[in-house]
Formats: C-alpha cells, sequence, structure tokens
C-alpha cells in the first residue's frame, strides 16, 4: 500500500529518521525527511507528498503548530508520531488536524498498518453518498470536500471529513462502532471506540450548532451514531430531477 508512495518524515531525532527511512524505504516508499516544522514547509512548496509523518517535540516550529501550518495549506494524512502519550496530548493533536496518532515506541508493524489506513481514507468513497448535502445550518459539497456550518466554511481533516460521508451515506439509520471504524480505518480496526469519540467530538465542534443536543450525529446509546437528515432530502442523484418539485429550497441533497 506505501509502494510508490511518498513519505515525509518530520523528525529532529537523526536516528528515528535513518530508521525510518531504511524501514520504509525497504517497502517500496520514497522517503523524504526533514528536522523542523519550518524545513518541512518549504519542502512541501516543491514536492508533492502523500503522507506524513510528524512528531510533536521539535525544536523552533513545535509538532502541533507545524501541523496546523500543514493542514492550513495541504489535504494529505497527517500521522503524528510522539512520545507523548496523554489523552490531552491526542485531543490536541487531532484538533490540530492530524489524522492519526501513534505513541512511542511503536511496533513498524503498527505504525505500517496505521499509515495503509490513512492512505486508504484518501480514496474513500461510497455509491450511496449523494453528491452534495444542504440543510439548514449545514451545507456540504462530497465532490469538492467543502463545507459551510451554521454560515461559515469549516476545514475539516481527511479523516473527519470521510467519518462526516460515511454517517451521510447510512443517513438515518444506526452505524455500528465497530462498521464505521473498519470502515474508515480498516479491517484491522474495530475495538477503539474511544479513539473513534474523540474523532466525532471534534466533528460535532465543526458542523453542530452547539448549545445542547446535536442536531446532525447523535449517539446511539450502546451501539454507534446516527446522521439525522430530513427525510425529504434522501433522495439519490438520480432521484432528484423527479423529486425536486417537493423540496424546500433549504433541504437539498443531489
Amino acid at each position: 500500500m506505501i509502494e510508490n508512495r511518498t513519505i515525509l518524515l518530520i523528525d529532529d531525532e537523526p536516528q528515528i529518521r535513518r530508521v525510518l527511512r531504511t524501514s520504509l524505504g525497504s517497502k517500496g516508499a520514497r522517503v523524504l525527511d526533514v528536522a523542523s516544522g519550518e524545513e518541512a514547509i518549504e519542502l512541501l512548496r516543491r514536492e508533492t507528498v502523500d503522507l506524513i509523518l510528524l512528531d510533536l517535540n521539535m525544536p523552533g516550529m513545535g509538532g502541533l503548530a507545524a501541523c496546523r501550518a500543514i493542514r492550513a495549506g495541504w489535504d494529505m494524512p497527517i500521522v503524528v508520531v510522539s512520545v507523548r502519550d496523554s489523552d490531552t496530548d491526542k485531543v490536541e493533536a487531532l484538533d490540530a488536524g492530524a489524522d492519526d496518532y501513534v505513541s512511542k515506541p511503536f511496533s513498524f508493524d503498527e505504525l505500517m498498518a496505521r499509515m495503509r489506513a490513512a492512505l486508504r481514507r484518501c480514496g474513500f468513497a461510497t455509491d450511496t453518498t449523494p453528491l452534495r448535502i444542504s440543510v439548514p445550518g449545514l451545507e456540504v459539497d462530497f465532490a469538492n470536500r467543502t463545507v459551510i456550518a451554521n454560515g461559515n466554511p469549516v476545514r475539516l481533516t481527511p479523516t473527519e471529513f470521510d467519518i462526516l460521508r460515511y454517517l451521510v451515506s447510512q443517513a438515518n439509520k444506526p452505524v455500528p462502532h465497530k462498521r464505521l471504524l473498519q470502515a474508515i480505518w480498516g479491517p484491522e480496526y474495530g475495538d477503539q471506540i474511544e479513539y473513534l469519540r474523540v474523532f466525532i467530538n471534534q466533528l460535532r465542534k465543526k458542523i453542530e450548532p452547539g448549545g445542547g443536543k446535536p442536531v446532525f450525529i447523535a449517539t446511539e446509546p450502546r451501539i454507534g451514531y446516527r446522521f439525522l437528515l430530513p427525510e425529504p432530502a434522501l433522495a439519490g442523484a438520480g432521484d432528484q430531477e423527479k423529486a425536486a418539485p417537493h423540496y424546500k429550497p433549504a433541504l437539498m441533497v443531489e
């Protein structure tokens, strides 16, 4: 899955960079490595990268600042690899735009699994996802990957966007934790419910109006989640022209 992919490794420890450069290279990846966030930004302006492995503890521009700066300009998956392993550290990294988090020390097999899952999500799609939804308080253009929540443009990470897309594809149906985890991260996932909750919480912060009960992403206790979409908005793309006279202008799915 990483063969012929370009991986950018951002870590100030030469030994970590050397080991990962050799290990990933043996799997057929093209590995670029830099020692700081500043160097990473400069490199990204010249190179096309498929995935980033990012350390948090670096001099100068720290890992979180680098993550925010990269996410502001690029959409490739970012996997944080760090000795910091508290829940607060993980939430901060996800808030900054990371797609996954691996704590050091780690096994190379685990890192490879996380990387494969992140790369799979880049091409994730489902035939039942509409092209676009527009309901009061939320507009999502799935083709162009744009989101407007409560009238304001919102930037989702690739993982957050794919979670939203999958939930919308199953609108008004309960989606079990395990099915959602495996749809987004791959078959080797399924039991990391707390991990999923962190992503759902970040997604809710960005698209929900706030102030109480979620309007769009409802929790199904001990089951999973349900994306709430008004029934008139559920016509598929092929039914759009036929169903259009029954739509309200603010309630639309293409």
